[in-house]
């Protein structure tokens, strides 16, 4: 083989639009996972290509932090955030640290995200839950509708729907759902306040980081505006659609 695991490509097909990590080699095909988007592939070896420049990773939007030192004082909410990708993850984590938000990653496989989800909502308490990794839409099969033709969407289904039962109040947690290419219809159905991917398109690594940010930073008796929120993701409202709510920001007096 000509690749191997840990290698960075692009596809040739695709215009080498997507810069891909060879994660696993199955059957003379190669299992390819977006270092930027939340995207697996899979590719032959005759349609890859070699990506060896040195990778300049976006940091993402900073969000403007309203906190200042006044005679307020300012209680931004918790945020919990399930990823099945521990490089996602972390660099997730970093955003919020970044924005000096309060978050707790745990890495956790898509198909197992439902059977956790709930002892960790009890563990520790969020107003914010990200539920996120990768996935992918079978364009082929032209059919948005059936579950089957999406990689993962049906673990973050799951996922949704037992955060839901255990906290039904939208109020009180917010829902951040999905991946590259989800079935954003069926995330919302389920529950989800936010989610991917109305256009079946990529979403950049950290867009469901600057989703729950914003939320964050924006009080509690502010409504925000939705397609400004959404338009500070990589591609705005094709990329992730969700639901009018308000801010999440607690504001005291006096500090």
């Amino acid at each position: 083989m000509k690749y191997k695991k840990g290698d960075l490509v692009t596809r040739i097909s695709h215009g080498h639009d997507i810069i891909f990590k060879v994660i696993n080699i199955v059957d003379n095909k190669y299992i390819l996972k977006g270092i930027e988007i939340r995207l697996y592939a899979d590719a032959n070896e005759e349609d890859l290509n070699l990506y060896n420049q040195k990778v300049k990773y976006d940091k993402g939007i900073s969000i403007r932090d309203e906190r200042s030192k006044d005679d307020f004082f300012y209680m931004p909410p918790r945020i919990l955030q399930l990823d099945g990708d521990s490089e996602f993850l972390k660099r997730c984590l970093n955003y919020y640290q970044d924005n000096n938000v309060y978050a707790v990653g745990k890495k956790i496989k898509e198909d197992n995200m439902g059977y956790h989800v709930v002892n960790l909502l009890k563990k520790y308490q969020p107003n914010i839950l990200v539920i996120s990794g990768h996935d992918s839409y079978n364009k082929k099969a032209n059919d948005t509708t059936n579950i089957k033709n999406y990689k993962n969407s049906i673990h973050f289904i799951n996922a949704v729907k037992e955060a839901r039962k255990y906290e039904s109040d939208h109020n009180k947690l917010i829902i951040i759902a999905g991946a590259c290419q989800s079935d954003y219809e069926d995330l919302i159905k389920a529950g989800a306040d936010f989610a991917s991917s109305p256009k079946r398109i990529n979403i950049h690594a950290l867009d469901p980081a600057i989703i729950a940010t914003t939320l964050s930073l924006t009080k509690r008796t502010e409504v925000v505006n939705l397609i400004e929120l959404l338009n500070k993701t990589k591609y705005g409202p094709d990329g992730i659609g969700g639901i009018e709510c308000n801010g999440l920001m607690y504001v005291g007096y006096p500090r």
